[in-house]
């Protein structure tokens, strides 16, 4: 991951926007801060696409798209990379963030970036029309940078994807996990998939019924183990013994999410995000409050024991 950031930050130097792959479910857990960053400090305008839009759900999107429309050289867009109609709209896109590029003699440089999994090497094929980038639905297919020529005076480079090295908030772990950014093995997916149940309940409860035929009931609401016991108990995964394949079920519901069996689902918005912000904040204050004490505290009892103390 350190020798891609750096890669990265020297292509980066030589490129006129940086095109930033995002998860529309998921926006901001989605972008790695580490690409802000180096484009905040390179000061290259940005193309947000907050790919598989299709699996989003549409009003919230809406509320991203705005959200970032709002940041000083930035252009949001909602599409999915497996749409040719939608790529199409991309390059028009790009050259209006950079217009004083795209000549013979000044081709359009763009950097193509994201974290693992998002889409990256899905729009480079699709922006070129053929196969250049391996495509796979697990983190980190691509290894290497590549520089490729669009036509039109543009040249793309894609880039690995790129996660950053602590993810601060537990919460944005695991909407990547269940967005299957972070790899099957650096989690436990019974986990992931009460946390996902647990998210769809409280906004999308009706997706669950429709999908499983579970609803929760007054005496005994439902919660997000609940909701896994009962995808097993629904769909019969039963282990030898008699007893229910909690592993099985949390696939499946993960599945069902990632694919978009189970609905057009967001797993944050705009406001939610700023109450998470909010709150980290606040608990950042907190602790620090809480040291300062405890420093004074140490700083005083020392005093109160040393000799030379009245």
């Amino acid at each position: 991951m350190n020798a891609a950031r750096k890669k990265a930050a020297e292509a980066m130097e030589k490129t006129d926007l940086v095109i930033e792959v995002q998860d529309a479910r998921l926006p901001q857990a989605s972008c790695n801060p580490m690409i802000e960053q180096l484009r905040l400090f390179r000061q290259k305008p940005c193309l947000k696409i907050l790919n598989k839009s299709d699996l989003a759900d549409p009003i919230v999107t809406e509320a991203w798209i705005a959200f970032y429309n709002r940041q000083e050289g930035v252009q949001a867009v909602a599409l999915s990379c497996k749409k040719p109609a939608d790529v199409a709209r991309v390059p028009k896109l790009a050259m209006a963030l950079a217009p004083h590029r795209g000549t013979a003699l000044k081709p359009l440089r763009i950097m193509i970036m994201g974290i693992p999994n998002v889409g990256k090497s899905t729009l480079m094929n699709a922006l070129l029309n053929k196969r250049v980038a391996k495509v796979g639905d697990e983190p980190a297919v691509t290894k290497i940078q590549q520089r490729l020529y669009l036509g039109n005076n543009i040249i793309l480079v894609d880039t690995p994807g790129m996660l950053w090295p602590k993810i601060q908030h537990p919460s944005d772990g695991l909407m990547l996990a269940a967005s299957h950014a972070i790899g099957a093995n650096a989690l436990i997916e019974e986990e992931v998939a009460t946390f996902l149940a647990d998210a769809v309940l409280a906004k999308y409860p009706q997706m669950l019924k429709a999908r499983y035929g579970l609803e929760s009931e007054s005496e005994q609401p439902l919660d997000g183990v609940s909701v896994v016991e009962g995808v097993a108990r629904r769909r019969g995964y039963l282990l030898k013994g008699g007893g229910i394949d909690l592993e099985k079920a949390a696939h499946t519901l993960l599945q069902d999410y990632r694919t978009g069996a189970l609905g057009r689902i967001s797993l944050e918005t705009p406001d939610s995000r700023a109450m998470l912000l909010a709150a980290f904040a606040e608990e950042a204050e907190r602790a620090a409050a809480a040291k300062t004490e405890k420093a004074a505290a140490a700083a005083e009892e020392a005093a109160r024991r040393s000799p030379h103390s009245t």
